[in-house]
């Protein structure tokens, strides 16, 4: 496929994520002091649907598993992405409280999935350590490659992320039992998606799809992503 066909491809599907829901909507379900995942920034043993867990067979329990595994994998990364970012960015007045934001972010989004990892019983991957350095040290080197290419990086990892949440929310859908946790479970996920659909917003509107090579640094990341979920979901 011609270069100029790629990059197309890649704007149109970033086009395509972000419309999944208006600005107004995620902006709004991110910033709700009521939100979802605000149950799990409180400690309160007799809320069933942060405490508990479903009573499931085999099958779905590993389904379970890895969907909170790689999530946790991910928001580890997401750390340690803007981490790097940080160091070489920080003090640009421009970038750098753009990027606090969106890392404080993250790190909200961590704490809850280290909370939904203990209440469910799940196994952490054992890549979190890989996760760390590999999150660091993208996020670093796009940031020495400029302002630009920091923001297509978090454009590139945000577009994974906000499709493979998607993806676990179908199969959340499917699972035939009902219990607050699960229900829970999913608004969180999709408020979530909804933040790093907001990340997406803001490095394209900070100018990522300027970068140089932006289509190949775009497929170079999105791929390290795909395959980082796929093993962290095993292992």
């Amino acid at each position: 496929m011609p270069p100029l066909d790629i990059l197309a491809l890649a704007m149109l599907r970033a086009r395509n994520l972000r419309a999944l829901l208006p600005r107004a909507a995620r902006a709004s379900s991110s910033s709700s002091s009521s939100a979802p995942s605000s149950r799990y920034l409180k400690t309160d043993p007799s809320d069933a649907a942060t405490s508990s867990s479903p009573a499931l067979s085999n099958k779905q329990r590993t389904e379970l598993g890895e969907i909170i595994r790689v999530d946790q994998a991910g928001e580890i990364a997401a750390n340690w992405i803007y981490m790097g970012q940080m160091a070489v960015l920080g003090g640009d007045r421009a970038s750098g409280p753009l990027i606090q934001e969106m890392w404080d972010q993250e790190k909200k989004h961590l704490t809850v999935m280290d909370r939904l990892q203990a209440q469910h019983r799940v196994r952490p991957t054992v890549l979190a350590p890989v996760a760390k350095i590999a999150g660091f040290g993208l996020g670093a080197v796009t940031a020495l490659m400029g302002r630009d290419a920091a923001m297509a990086c978090t454009e590139a990892v945000e577009t994974v992320i906000g499709e493979h949440y998607d993806d676990q929310l179908k199969a959340l859908a499917e699972l035939p039992v009902k219990h607050p946790s699960l229900s829970l479970l999913r608004e969180v996920i999709t408020e979530l998606r909804d933040d790093e659909l907001e990340h997406l917003d803001t490095a394209v509107e900070n100018h990522s799809q300027r970068t140089p090579q932006h289509a190949l640094l775009t497929t170079i990341v999105e791929t390290g992503c795909k395959v980082a979920i796929e093993l962290c979901k095993r292992v």
